[in-house]
Parts: structure tokens; C-alpha cells; sequence
């Protein structure tokens, strides 16, 4: 055999042994820490880190730790969840895009419940067990040692992974002097779902309430993400934060927890009752508070049967001029959206950093005239021009304050769509999709857009924006019948350099307000300059409860008592 033929039959051969090399993760779990068949999702997460553990710093916000995931369907213990080289992952597409090098793996499974709805759909979802919808902490959810391998694509592997651990069950925290929590089963979900459904709450109360029983207080309905804490930014620990942190926080107009407490208990400050509301939905740690066909009647629960609840338990004024709402990002949308919805029931809503409230700026989509989400295809302005056959330039979810740009749609896409499957990843886009879109046809949250595609289902934007959920369309078409109810009830604030580019819908909200005038809304609006980003608010948290009561004192109908909540 000549030379050159041996190392052509080597070459081959080689070129053969890398095409056959697989890469792959071999997920099981044992009867002992689930005894019956599993449908969920299961996932691999790969770092260069042990700590903290791999399974808990995924989200693309933070460290973005590599991950991948598959559907399981009736996965028996001992059974094999194969996460392979044709698995999605995120920021990775493929397995075999990894590098190669020394990592932590860790594997988790993401346990769904099988639920029945009214509707005549039957699901798979993961129910919330009260840790709003966050798969990696989920009581029962199962997971893996973290284990320390060598990944080469190249030389391929096949890595198993026991899923012997059970994430255990959350111990609620106790109430206080202070902050009281509540849980209270919902009838009107509970029939939509097949399953049952809570509702909660954690109520702050105000300086000497018990020492004042006949006193009735006025309430803030202060909205926002799933959690546990006291609203407000409250806490009873009253240590200095480092400094550092303080100077970070006032740059949004933020202050520390301690001083929110010595504020509550200054001699000169309203006394009023603070209330954060729990909702978490199978599709997201919230439901927006309001109804949709795929999370149920959660505004009728939350205005039926929640409110009145906690007004019946707690000393509230339960009167429209005394009921007041706030809220950042998603609970910025939810505390315009109830005050829109119900003009008649709130006094006013103080409006943080709202999620989009007009679609034509859903982020940096325009989900009526964009046809896809990913590219940017057309635009104004002296030296812009529309996409070409050579140029598409990517458009962006998030940016940093000084305006550089840091995740795009197509990434974020892509992350959801590794999460989970038919709208399923319990994120903010499929989230949005849930709360504002109609049920597909096989019962799951019908998308805005392909995740690997971006294409835009406009029949799908016309269901948001008809259904009342484009919040400046909603206005528009009913100031006639609303906007009496509305008059200086508004006041918005968003920075100017919103990492999530927020502010663009903010402006499309001021622009038809400032046009009204059959009434004039009298609504204001406050954006932070220089490059404020997410979070920011004009006023500290106490300026704005000030202002709150200043207003309640303002529209008190006549006769109401409005001394004996100002006690000192």
C-alpha cells in the first residue's frame, strides 16, 4: 500500500470517527425520590463554576450560564432523558458549539401537573408551589448533584446525571407586629383550572394600629413581581446598608430598607396600610391582574374576591378615594391597567417604569406593523434607512444606561423557547403572550412570534390590542366613557434610558393624554435623565406615599374624617 493511500484511509477513517462522536447528557431519576412517571422539562446547566450551583444563575440578566432542555412525557424512574446535539440551548445552540474544557454540569427536572381547565382544554403546566414560577427553587421539583467533567464535541461523551435531590417545600415566614400574609383560596380560579388556586397578599401595617382600633386607614395596592417581602421596600432590620449600595439606590431615588422603616414611623408621616398582592399563574410568577383566556378570571379574583377580603380583615377605607395603587415594570402595567379598568374604584395610580403600554412599542417591537421581531426593517430619520438585501440589522430587548446595546430579541427568543415548550418557559415574553394573547389550538398560549424565527402573527397582535390590552389604544377608544373618572388619577414615571426601552411607550401614553380634552386628563409624567435605566422613580419611596395622601386628602368627598390617619 502506498504512502499516500495509507493516509488517505487515515484521513477518511478520521473524518468518519469525529462525524460518528456524539455528544450527549444522560438525565434519569430514581424511584426514591419520585415514585411515579414524570411529564416536564429537563435541563443540563454548564459552568465554569461550582458556586453557586449551576441550576441557579442561567437567567441571560445575570450570567447566563449555558443551558439545555427537552420535554419528557411520562418519564418512569431509571428511565433516560437524552439532551443531546440536536437539543436547543441557550446561549449555545448546540452541544457541540460548547468548547472544549473543564465544567460543572448539574441536571433538573421542571415537574408539570396535568390540570383540566373549564374550557375544555387539558394542559400540561408546572404548578406553582408559592415560589412564583421559578423552576430552579420549585418545591419538588428534582435535580442533580453538580458533577465536574471534560466536554470535547470533538472526541464526543456521554455524561449520566441521577437526579437524586428534591427541592423541599417553602417555609412561609412568619408574621410580625408589622407585616401580616395571607392565602386564601380562589373559587372563581379554582373552577377555570380544574385545580386549585391561591391568592395572597402581605399587608404592612402602619405605625400603632393596634393601639388605635376604631381608626380606619387609607391603602396603597402597591404591585409588582411574586414574592414574600414586605411592600414598599420595607423591613424591620434596621442596619445600615454598606454604603455603596445606598449611593446606588439614589441614583434611582431609592432608599434602603431601614430608611423606609424610620420613615413608616417618622412623627409627621401618613399612617396608611401598604398591601402587595400574590398571584402566580402556571405561565408566569403573575397574572397582570388582569383576565385572559389563557391564565382565567384573575382580575375578576383579585377585585372580587381578594380585595374585598383583605378590606373585610383589615382596617382599609373601602372607598374609591382612598384606595391608591403603584407599581414598577410588570406591576407599573398592572397598577394602570387596574386603574384604567376600574376608574371608578381607585383614587389614583403612581406608575413606575410600566411593561409596554402600547404595542406599536412592545419593547422595540412594533407587534402591528414590524413583520418580524428579530430585524430592524425600516425606520425614520435623516440618515436611517430600511433594512436591504444587505444590511438587517438585530434589534435589542436590553441595553445597559449608557445605551450600549446587550440582548437581542432573536437571544431572548431563544432562551424562552429552551425553557419550555407551547409557551411554557414561565418568562417575560411568553408571559406577555399568556396574559394578553387568545389560546391556540392546542390550548397552550397561541405565540406573538416563531421563537427561532421571529416571525409576527399580526392576527395574533390584533387579539391583544381589540381585547383591550394595548393600554393606549384602550384609552383611546373609551376616554369618551372613562376619562371623567380618570382626571388626575394618572402620573407615570420611567427613565429616559430604560434598559428594557420602556420609555418609548411611555411617550406614545403622554402623547395621547397631552392631546385629550373632553376632559383634560391632567395626568403627569416624569422621566429621569441622564441615562436612567429600569427602576428609576422620581420621587423616594416615602416622597411618593406623601404625595399619595395628599391627593386622598384632596378627593375625600365631603364629611369624610381625614385627621384621624395622621396621627403622630
Amino acid at each position: 500500500m502506498s504512502r499516500s493511500l495509507r493516509l488517505m484511509l487515515a484521513l477518511t477513517f478520521g473524518v468518519a470517527l469525529a462525524a460518528s462522536a456524539q455528544a450527549r447528557f444522560s438525565v434519569s431519576f430514581p424511584a426514591s425520590v419520585h415514585a411515579g412517571p414524570i411529564t416536564g422539562r429537563a435541563f443540563v446547566f454548564i459552568s465554569h463554576d461550582s458556586t453557586p450551583e449551576p441550576r441557579l444563575y442561567g437567567h441571560p440578566f445575570g450570567r447566563g450560564t449555558p443551558l439545555f432542555g427537552t420535554d419528557v412525557n411520562a418519564m418512569q424512574p431509571g428511565a433516560v432523558a437524552v439532551i443531546g446535539d440536536t437539543t436547543l440551548g441557550y446561549p449555545f445552540t448546540r452541544l457541540t458549539d460548547l468548547p472544549a474544557d473543564d465544567y460543572y454540569v448539574q441536571a433538573l427536572l421542571n415537574v408539570y401537573t396535568e390540570v383540566h381547565r373549564a374550557d375544555g382544554h387539558t394542559l400540561w403546566v408546572h404548578w406553582d408551589q408559592w415560589e412564583g414560577q421559578q423552576f430552579t427553587t420549585s418545591p419538588g421539583n428534582v435535580y442533580s448533584a453538580i458533577t465536574k467533567v471534560h466536554l470535547d464535541p470533538a472526541a464526543g461523551y456521554d455524561v449520566s446525571l441521577s437526579l437524586t435531590k428534591v427541592i423541599p417545600a417553602i417555609e412561609p415566614p412568619p408574621d410580625t407586629k408589622w407585616v401580616k400574609h395571607v392565602k386564601i383560596q380562589s373559587d372563581l380560579l379554582t373552577r377555570f383550572w380544574g385545580h386549585p388556586v391561591s391568592l395572597g397578599a402581605v399587608v404592612l401595617l402602619p405605625k400603632d394600629y393596634d393601639t388605635h382600633p376604631t381608626v380606619r386607614y387609607p391603602v396603597v395596592y402597591e404591585q409588582g413581581h411574586f414574592g414574600l417581602e414586605p411592600p414598599m421596600g420595607f423591613t424591620e432590620d434596621t442596619t445600615p446598608w454598606p454604603a455603596q449600595v445606598r449611593d446606588v439606590m439614589r441614583g434611582y431615588n431609592l432608599e434602603t430598607g431601614p430608611e423606609v422603616y424610620h420613615a413608616w414611623n417618622a412623627a409627621d408621616f401618613p399612617r396608611m396600610i401598604a398591601v402587595t398582592f400574590q398571584h402566580p399563574t402556571p405561565y408566569f410568577d403573575d397574572s397582570y391582574a388582569v383576565n385572559s383566556a389563557n391564565n382565567g378570571p384573575y382580575g375578576d379574583a383579585i377585585m372580587t374576591e381578594l380585595i374585598p377580603y383583605l378590606e373585610s380583615h383589615f382596617r382599609i377605607i373601602a372607598k374609591p378615594y382612598a384606595r391608591v395603587l403603584t407599581g414598577g415594570s410588570t406591576g407599573g402595567w398592572e397598577s394602570i391597567a387596574l386603574q384604567v379598568y376600574h376608574p371608578d374604584f381607585f383614587g389614583g395610580t403612581w406608575t413606575l417604569y410600566p411593561d409596554p403600554v402600547d404595542f406599536r412599542h412592545y419593547d422595540m417591537v412594533d407587534a402591528y406593523a414590524d413583520t418580524n421581531a428579530f430585524v430592524f426593517a425600516s425606520a425614520g430619520g435623516f440618515f436611517l434607512q430600511p433594512s436591504t438585501e444587505w444590511r438587517h440589522p438585530e434589534r435589542f430587548l436590553m441595553r445597559a444606561n449608557d445605551g450600549q446595546p446587550m440582548i437581542t430579541e432573536r437571544q431572548y427568543s431563544q432562551w424562552e423557547e429552551v425553557l419550555g415548550s407551547h409557551g411554557r418557559s414561565g418568562d417575560q415574553l411568553e408571559a406577555w403572550e399568556a396574559v394578553y394573547g387568545p389560546v391556540g389550538d392546542d390550548g397552550y398560549p397561541k405565540p406573538l412570534w416563531d421563537k427561532r424565527t421571529g416571525h409576527i402573527d399580526h392576527d395574533v397582535a390584533t387579539y391583544m390590542r381589540d381585547h383591550g390590552y394595548d393600554l393606549r389604544y384602550y384609552l383611546a377608544q373609551s376616554w369618551a366613557k372613562i376619562g371623567p373618572q380618570l382626571v388626575g388619577k394618572i402620573h407615570v414615571d420611567v427613565g429616559d434610558m430604560d434598559n428594557f426601552y420602556l420609555n418609548l411607550a411611555v411617550y406614545d401614553l403622554q402623547a395621547f393624554l397631552d392631546t385629550v380634552s373632553t376632559p383634560r386628563a391632567q395626568a403627569t409624567f416624569h422621566y429621569g435623565r441622564p441615562e436612567k435605566g429600569h427602576g428609576w422613580q422620581h420621587g423616594t419611596r416615602a416622597q411618593l406615599l406623601r404625595e399619595m395622601a395628599q391627593q386622598i386628602t384632596r378627593n375625600a368627598p365631603r364629611g369624610e374624617n381625614t385627621t384621624t390617619w395622621r396621627y403622630r
